[in-house]
């Protein structure tokens, strides 16, 4: 009786793998196909834009495209080694969406594991959202695809940026005004005296982040403790100085400075013209046309010195 029994949980247990839906891949990868569209499967040299978030086996999240806005494209190129992210996504086609777990021990077996990565497998979320094949394809015609494709997505995002930045203000019930040129900003603590000017030094304290809420940047500590990213330990984090109206910084805090007195509190929602633009920033941590935004404080303003020698601009060289 107890054999029957033992038999019985080896195939009650048996039954519950299948059902996890995962089958086995090179390497030790475990995919599971959750929506499977028709269509050829990925190959190599194909052109793709995917969507990936990445977890752990205790389902915190590692980072995701989701965040950016936008899928991540790329040219798909030989698996570096069996088991990796590029073997799994190569099964599947365009409007496919997986989970792939790939082996810790396989993805690092030439080195130490990264600090904070525990556990046996690290996780993907993947959404297939467009795949050129390169197929036959001459460079010029593929390329041209490619480049088609990217002009698209990118009025796409431009034309969504604008209802991005309402439905944030929405959601978190920020009363702001909007400038002329588009700059939302709301003192949620009153200064005293004089607006900063042009010409003036202001002495701020600031957080940028994403509207999902990632911090990009902060000169104040304590906010990247409590967003849980790294601190750099040789860097002194104090109140900087901002030469206001010299195109030191962004055209939103140029003109959103001026809108503000010593000792006010302030955010601003910055849409991607006041900001990074086309071009974007940090890396690509700020992707082009991505509205921000920043919680600032105006610590002090300092008055240009009028005693101080006057600077000549140089002049342009004679045309030849």
């Amino acid at each position: 009786m107890r054999k029957n029994l033992m038999l019985i949980g080896l195939a009650a247990l048996s039954f519950a793998s299948c059902k996890s839906g995962f089958k086995q891949g090179e390497g030790g990868l475990l995919y599971n196909i959750h929506t499977d569209k028709p269509g050829a499967t990925i190959k190599e040299g194909d052109f793709v834009a995917v969507n990936l978030t990445l977890k752990n086996e205790a389902d915190s999240v590692l980072g995701s495209t989701y965040d950016m806005g936008r899928p991540l494209p790329q040219l798909m190129q030989k698996p570096a080694q069996k088991g990796d992210i590029s073997q799994g996504i190569m099964l599947l086609s365009e409007g496919d969406s997986a989970t792939i777990k790939l082996s810790i021990d396989t993805m690092f077996k030439k080195g130490p594991r990264p600090p904070g990565i525990k556990g046996k497998f690290v996780i993907y979320e993947v959404k297939v959202e467009k795949v050129i094949p390169k197929g036959t394809l001459s460079d010029a015609v593929f390329q041209g695809r490619i480049s088609d494709y990217f002009k698209v997505q990118t009025e796409a995002i431009k034309k969504a940026e604008p209802a991005k930045i309402q439905k944030y203000i929405a959601d978190k019930n920020i009363k702001a005004t909007k400038t002329a040129d588009g700059l939302y900003y709301a003192i949620t603590k009153p200064g005293s005296g004089a607006n900063v000017a042009v010409g003036d030094t202001a002495v701020v304290n600031y957080v940028g982040k994403m509207l999902n809420g990632k911090v990009f940047d902060t000169n104040i500590k304590d906010e990247l403790v409590k967003a849980k990213q790294p601190v750099d330990p040789q860097r002194k984090f104090e109140p900087i100085r901002v030469p206001v109206g010299a195109g030191r910084v962004i055209k939103g805090w140029d003109e959103g400075l001026l809108l503000v007195n010593k000792g006010a509190k302030v955010t601003y929602v910055v849409p991607s013209e006041l900001a990074y633009g086309e071009q974007g920033a940090a890396g690509g941590a700020i992707p082009p046309f991505t509205p921000i935004m920043f919680e600032v404080e105006v610590v002090d303003i300092v008055k240009p010195n009028p005693n101080a020698p006057k600077t000549t601009a140089p002049q342009p060289p004679a045309v030849r």
